[in-house]
């Protein structure tokens, strides 16, 4: 995650750099070089962190009793009694706010697993949370999801390209 005030630190640096990098042995054009290649990384971490941080609006359904026990995208169990979710875009370890858009209650949920994978779906649901947002009975539901915090390695491996797809 990359804020403004490091956004204008690091462009107050090049601006600095570009004035004294001739004063000590860097010609001009390497100076402009660096500065420019500096800047457009820096505006593409920004673009790439932020869609990280996009609402999204899809349908929501929920994990069924088969994949109680099984091992989730991160390594861990999936326990139907705790607030995890599948998502195929949102980096594993993000922390969202899911809001059934029917009902208009909400649940935070954490992105564990990698999911779903039915067209349409953006979604997938620990049980507990589906009931939180009176879905269960419905078994999908359209829903909000609002990312609250995102790893700060998942920004990291965007910055570099490495995003999974």
């Amino acid at each position: 995650m990359v804020d403004t005030c490091k956004l204008c630190r690091l462009n107050s640096a090049l601006a600095i750099l570009m004035l004294v990098s001739p004063c000590i042995g860097a010609g001009p054009e390497s100076a402009s070089v660096d500065t420019q290649s500096n800047v457009s990384k820096t505006a593409h971490n920004k673009d790439s962190s932020d869609r990280f941080r996009k609402m999204r609006v899809g349908k929501a359904s929920y994990y069924g009793p088969e994949f109680y026990g099984k091992k989730m995208a991160n390594g861990k169990r999936m326990n139907p009694n705790t607030n995890v979710a599948a998502s195929k875009e949102l980096p594993l370890g993000t922390k969202a706010k899911v809001t059934n858009l029917k009902t208009g209650k909400s649940a935070v949920v954490n992105i564990e697993d990698r999911g779903p994978y039915v067209k349409g779906r953006i979604v997938d649901l620990s049980p507990k949370t589906a009931q939180e947002l009176d879905m269960k009975k419905a078994g999908v539901a359209p829903v909000e999801v609002k990312p609250l915090v995102v790893p700060q390695t998942a920004a990291d491996e965007s910055e570099q390209g490495n995003t999974a797809k």
